[in-house]
């Protein structure tokens, strides 16, 4: 998977079959759904999953939150839009 097949795949209503749990959360972010983003970020203590739920609490506004899920996955907190921050993300995890 890549970061192109990961946005196509935007257009079904399940992500795709092999993700890691941190994609697979990004991949909800993505379609709106931050409830059950925040639920898979949270199913396992990896710091690719802390990195998403850092960005699921800036999505939310809760930056002192997000600002502890930066630290515990081992990242500056970000400081540009939401939409690059996803893209980055993506990236890095891809």
């Amino acid at each position: 998977m890549n970061w192109a097949a990961l946005k196509a795949s935007l257009a079904a209503k399940q992500p795709p079959e092999g993700l890691d749990a941190a994609v697979i959360a990004l991949w909800w972010a993505a379609k709106g759904d931050w409830q059950k983003a925040h639920e898979v970020a949270q199913e396992r203590d990896t710091k690719p999953c802390a990195l998403v739920h850092a960005y699921l609490h800036r999505v939310e506004g809760d930056l002192p939150n997000a600002a502890y899920w930066y630290r515990r996955a081992g990242h500056v907190p970000a400081t540009g839009s939401l939409d690059a921050e996803w893209d980055a993300i993506a990236a890095e995890l891809l």
